[in-house]
């Protein structure tokens, strides 16, 4: 469709993918030494995508992710594109402590702030949460596609039960349905 329309062709993407693998890995591809740590590759993969941004007149370090990123994973990639250049908290225990305190910033102006301000705390939250991924090598936007399955996959369990009791969720209750959902899980364990 795009050739139709005279945008590109797919010869056009592969050698702009092709372009791009051998620029960005002169270690595998051209004549750098391949015994670099990965401290070292790191360095050089961050100079070599800093001189991509300045041709296209991206001067920052944030420049280049990408907008239309699912915003859970963009908050990933930011984060770890500003570690790359050293803003990023020393340890998990720091990003712990930030969790805690969007927490109580949340909480607070869930009481006392207009709606806005509470979406715009509860934003603050999922990007330390996304942090937090990072910290512990978890993708945040793979870990939350496995447990919306989870929660599908145990919501779908206590519908089941409760069909066998002759019910539908909305005939019961709170505490019936928790105590179904512990069920599913139990039977998850064994």
């Amino acid at each position: 469709m795009a050739e139709e329309a005279g945008h590109f062709t797919f010869q056009d993407v592969v050698r702009v993918m092709s372009d791009k693998m051998v620029s960005r890995h002169p270690h595998v591809f051209g004549d750098e030494s391949r015994e670099k740590s990965a401290e070292q590759q790191t360095r050089d993969w961050e100079e070599i995508k800093a001189a991509e941004r300045a041709t296209k007149a991206q001067k920052g370090t944030l420049d280049g992710v990408a907008v239309g990123l699912p915003s859970l994973l963009r908050a990933y990639k930011l984060q770890k594109r500003a570690a790359r250049v050293g803003f990023d908290w020393p340890s998990t225990l720091n990003v712990l402590a930030k969790i805690a305190e969007e927490s109580a910033e949340l909480v607070e102006a869930k009481e006392d702030l207009p709606h806005d301000k509470v979406e715009e705390e509860f934003g603050d939250l999922l990007f330390v949460m996304a942090n937090l991924g990072r910290h512990l090598g978890v993708e945040p936007e793979a870990a939350l596609r496995a447990a919306n399955a989870k929660f599908t996959r145990r919501f779908e369990g206590v519908e089941a039960k409760l069909a066998a009791r002759g019910k539908r969720p909305e005939d019961s209750d709170l505490a019936e349905m928790d105590a179904l959902w512990d069920e599913v899980k139990e039977d998850e364990r064994r």
